[in-house]
């Protein structure tokens, strides 16, 4: 799935570079939110009750980085006869449509404009026509891996489902025992970010949603106002995997959970700016109260070759996609995203948003769980990339005309992982959003020797409830900073299970990591760390990351004045 997509830092915007004949779109990021009408102390003003309690429930504090960016700024902007097509309060900006990009000068002169970025490059007029994606048209920006074969029939347990030939990708997981203890995904909703959802309003895998009303609802970020169901099918067939329901032919592995279907991706392009639409969808989904981002996206390279990232890039705080995504998770969500297909090709490496810190990167492997070789491969030094595997080679997805298919890609693996870990926090709901990841990869079948390819290798969801049942302490691995707040230096300590180096990143509230130092760890057991002084560093709220081969721990901090 090439959409498991490619991205690249944005450059910011040249003034010798302005003056182009083609309209253009940018990011155009504020200094501030000074003046704001709305308030942390009110939050019901801009966050979903199902926002706020997973905030409560997980004891996260409301943010500057919650509060909506600042509505005068916006008209102000929009009154250089510009479109306003999305708004981040994480990134503190907005993304525009420009007909005449000569005035994008004048706009980064506003006081309140901290800078621009170019989010694509035209070359021609002609170049921005929009065409509807014809779905009979094998034009595969995602899954250019993905092979399609003519359904058979299979294996099936008797759980209340008659799974069918989609029995063994829930099966690995052992998510069908999670069904037979009635954890199917209720009362948890899953947002799905994606390029279109043909026909899912209309198609038989999803006649159980739409009669019980588990569809929440869909937004558009690359169109706004647009119709997903008239988009690509790639995302409709990413939600067969996950809430679909053809007895004796697919069940989805959280049949029950409810969804918001989100479109973030361009089928038909390849730019920077998709990765600002997956931003803005994933704040959405936040307030909105998902408690899973399922992206079977992922981003490398662009059409424009200048916003290339590379795979140096993929460090887990660097992409534009990959800070939000960091961001969503400080939040509490759970973000699950699809490695790549990028293995047998020169890429190779996993794609951002996979690489996040605060992201279950998902490899895919076939039904007798080896790795498919088009599966991207990652690292497994500091830290370990993807984190976890699922089926993803001749998986049994919804065909646009109704009948079922076999496909293949991470693009299917993330959300069969995805669904059964909807059904897991349900059966565990009062932990943490890391705490629900960290069993899953203590429940996999390499814990105790991850790998580049696999990570921790395939889960066991009953493994995982179990660790969710009786060890809280090794799951959870606190990080404690002292002194917090901190004016100048400040310690970190963290109970080490192995010998191991680890890095240690402070981040700031934008998602990009500001300082960043290299150690090692000397002996197991608790382990004190020295961070340099900090006087010169902005004050406000920080995150500090420890990350190692079994270690993702954070803390949240604040920076005063002496």
């Amino acid at each position: 799935m090439k959409k498991i997509i490619t991205f690249l830092i944005l450059i910011s915007v040249s003034v010798a570079n302005m003056a182009q004949v083609a309209p253009q779109k940018y990011f155009v990021e504020f200094m501030d939110k000074t003046n704001s009408l709305y308030s942390v102390n009110s939050p019901h003003q801009f966050l979903s009750n199902r926002a706020i309690e997973r905030r409560e429930r997980q004891g996260i504090a409301i943010e500057l980085n919650d509060i909506p960016v600042n509505q005068s700024y916006i008209n102000r902007v929009r009154s250089y006869n510009v479109t306003i097509l999305t708004r981040s309060k994480w990134f503190n900006g907005i993304t525009i449509y420009c007909l005449n990009p000569s005035i994008i000068d004048t706009i980064l002169q506003l006081p309140f404009v901290k800078r621009i970025y170019k989010c694509n490059v035209y070359n021609n007029v002609n170049s921005l026509i929009s065409v509807n994606k014809d779905v009979s048209n094998e034009v595969l920006h995602y899954q250019r891996d993905r092979v399609r074969f003519p359904a058979q029939t299979g294996n099936f347990c008797n759980t209340g489902y008659d799974y069918g030939p989609s029995f063994q990708q829930i099966h690995m997981l052992n998510g069908d025992s999670l069904h037979k203890l009635s954890y199917r995904g209720e009362g948890m909703v899953i947002a799905i970010l994606d390029a279109g959802f043909f026909n899912a309003d209309l198609l038989p895998a999803f006649d159980s949603l739409r009669i019980n009303n588990q569809i929440l609802g869909t937004k558009d970020f690359v169109s706004p106002g647009n119709n997903v169901y008239h988009e690509y099918e790639h995302g409709m067939e990413v939600l067969s995997c996950l809430g679909g329901n053809i007895p004796g032919q697919l069940i989805g592995t959280a049949p029950k959970a409810s969804f918001w279907l989100l479109r973030s991706e361009d089928a038909n392009s390849e730019f920077i700016i998709e990765e600002y639409n997956w931003v803005a969808a994933a704040e959405f989904a936040d307030s909105a109260g998902a408690d899973i981002i399922n992206s079977s996206l992922g981003y490398t390279e662009f059409s424009e070759v200048s916003q290339n990232h590379t795979c140096s890039d993929m460090n887990g705080n660097t992409t534009p996609v990959t800070r939000g995504a960091n961001i969503a998770a400080s939040k509490g969500m759970i973000i699950i995203s699809s490695a790549g297909n990028e293995g047998e090709k020169p890429w190779k490496c996993i794609s951002a948003p996979a690489d996040g810190f605060g992201v279950l990167a998902v490899a895919a492997v076939k039904a007798d769980g080896t790795r498919a070789g088009f599966s991207s491969t990652g690292e497994a030094t500091h830290r370990i990339k993807p984190n976890v595997a699922a089926m993803g080679a001749a998986v049994v997805v919804s065909s646009t005309n109704g009948n079922i298919m076999y496909n293949s890609g991470t693009s299917f693996s993330a959300p069969i992982l995805a669904g059964v870990t909807a059904c897991l926090w349900q059966a565990a709901p009062t932990w943490s959003n890391h705490s629900i990841t960290r069993a899953i990869e203590l429940s996999s079948n390499q814990v105790s020797d991850p790998d580049s390819l696999l990570g921790y290798g395939i889960p066991d969801f009953i493994k995982a409830l179990q660790h969710l049942s009786v060890d809280k302490k090794e799951i959870e691995k606190p990080l404690c900073v002292s002194p917090n707040p901190f004016s100048g230096g400040f310690k970190v300590s963290f109970n080490a299970q192995r010998v191991q180096s680890y890095d240690v990143h402070l981040i700031n509230n934008l998602g990009i990591a500001v300082y960043s130092m290299h150690g090692q760890t000397e002996r197991v057991g608790y382990t004190d760390i020295t961070v340099p002084d900090m006087a010169s560093f902005p004050n406000g709220n920080y995150v500090v990351q420890v990350v190692g081969k079994d270690l993702f721990l954070n803390a949240k901090v604040i920076k005063i004045n002496n």
